[in-house]
């Protein structure tokens, strides 16, 4: 009997979880909001794979059925389609449902320029984020910000939840500004890309303290902290929500020899290096289309950790990392890129603290006053309830 109560509260509480995000409205859904701001104008979109409405109907085909005039599209890191390995440049094409120009913000262009722009009335951003610092959409939002500012374009910026909604880590300093990092915001920043869209321009971050013209709409149905699952993973390598979770704490690994996993069906959820001293668990990283073509330790089994059933709930964890630095033995080598750990970190504190043997707690302490000043800059620009 207690047992049968047991299985139907968990059962009403799945029931009441799946119905929250159901009844989540994304800005792109808001058509009565969105179409009163294009008609009769010529669009462009900067959109991905993930910029779908609710119903699943991309955001160019739902625009299309309503004659709204796109002219162009922008794509992001990943592509238009979101199939292109992490770093892999994007070139130049056509959809071939629509014949529209994809324009790449990925290749030798990150930011559109007054040529692209002249065809153009106004420009929508959809694409979903994940809250880290590090994920290069919220880089392309900014040079797309800083375009239409310098080319009087009005933006409009179709919010969506944050699935990762902490605010922890180091804050960037302008030294280490890269474009995995173009802003002194922490690693996990705890906006949504509507309300971080309108950080970067009421704290004057666009070139010349420019301002766009920006209008963002909201999501409905979500507020901070609310759970939220992703119905379309947002990049080849974050397949899942655990994945998500993890990565802001495993994208430091990026800058050593050691795998996340990519390579393999659960990126972002293992670590492993090629040595048994490492653990127990073995992983082999290989050729994956829709994941990674080439992996780092591909066709070598690796040693490590398996993170895919380990209940975090948390923003990030620097033990993994500290604990796979000890284990190697290697000293400041473990960092093959330490230039590029610093762009992950922010800055070169981080590094310096795990290479003279700081503990995460003490770390964490040094972080402290950064993250109270931008938690008190971050009320400004909330949209949603905290």
């Amino acid at each position: 009997m207690k047992k049968g109560f047991l299985l139907s509260l968990v059962f009403l509480l799945l029931a009441f979880q799946i119905q929250a995000v159901s009844n989540i409205k994304v800005g792109a859904d808001r058509f009565d909001k969105l179409l009163p701001l294009i008609n009769n104008k010529r669009v462009a979109l900067v959109v991905n794979h993930t910029s779908c409405l609710s119903s699943g109907t991309h955001l160019l085909d739902a625009l299309i059925s309503e004659s709204v005039n796109v002219t162009k599209i922008f794509a992001p890191e990943h592509g238009f389609r979101g199939n292109a390995d992490a770093g892999e440049l994007i070139v130049n094409g056509k959809d071939p449902k629509t014949g529209l120009p994809v324009t790449s913000l990925y290749g030798r262009t990150k930011k559109p320029t007054s040529e692209m722009l002249q065809d153009v009335d106004v420009v929508i951003f959809d694409i979903q984020d994940v809250g880290a610092r590090f994920y290069t959409y919220i880089s392309t939002m900014h040079y797309v910000m800083e375009a239409c500012a310098e080319n009087n374009k009005p933006l409009i910026v179709l919010d969506r939840p944050n699935p990762h909604d902490y605010i922890d880590g180091p804050v960037l300093k302008s030294a280490y500004k890269s474009f995995v990092g173009m802003h002194p915001i922490p690693v996990l920043h705890g906006l949504t890309i509507g309300e971080l869209a309108g950080m970067i321009n009421g704290e004057g971050w666009l070139s010349g303290s420019k301002k766009c013209d920006l209008t963002v709409i909201k999501a409905e149905g979500w507020k901070h902290r609310d759970k939220y699952s992703l119905p379309i993973k947002p990049s080849p390598n974050l397949p899942n929500d655990q994945s998500i979770s993890l990565y802001a704490s495993l994208c430091f690994f990026e800058a050593t020899n050691v795998s996340v996993g990519r390579g393999t069906y659960y990126p972002f959820q293992v670590i492993g290096y090629p040595d048994s001293r490492f653990g127990s668990f073995t992983f082999t990283p290989v050729a994956l289309e829709g994941f990674d073509k080439n992996p780092l330790q591909k066709d070598k089994i690796c040693y490590g950790i398996d993170l895919r059933n380990e209940k975090f709930d948390q923003g990030l964890t620097l033990k993994y990392l500290i604990q796979f630095y000890k284990k190697s033995g290697q000293g400041t080598k473990f960092f093959k890129s330490p230039k590029f750990m610093n762009m992950l970190a922010g800055s070169d504190q981080l590094q310096r603290q795990i290479v003279s043997g700081m503990s995460e707690s003490a770390i964490r302490k040094t972080w402290a006053g950064d993250l109270m000043l931008y938690k008190n800059k971050r009320k400004k620009y909330l949209l949603y309830e905290d």
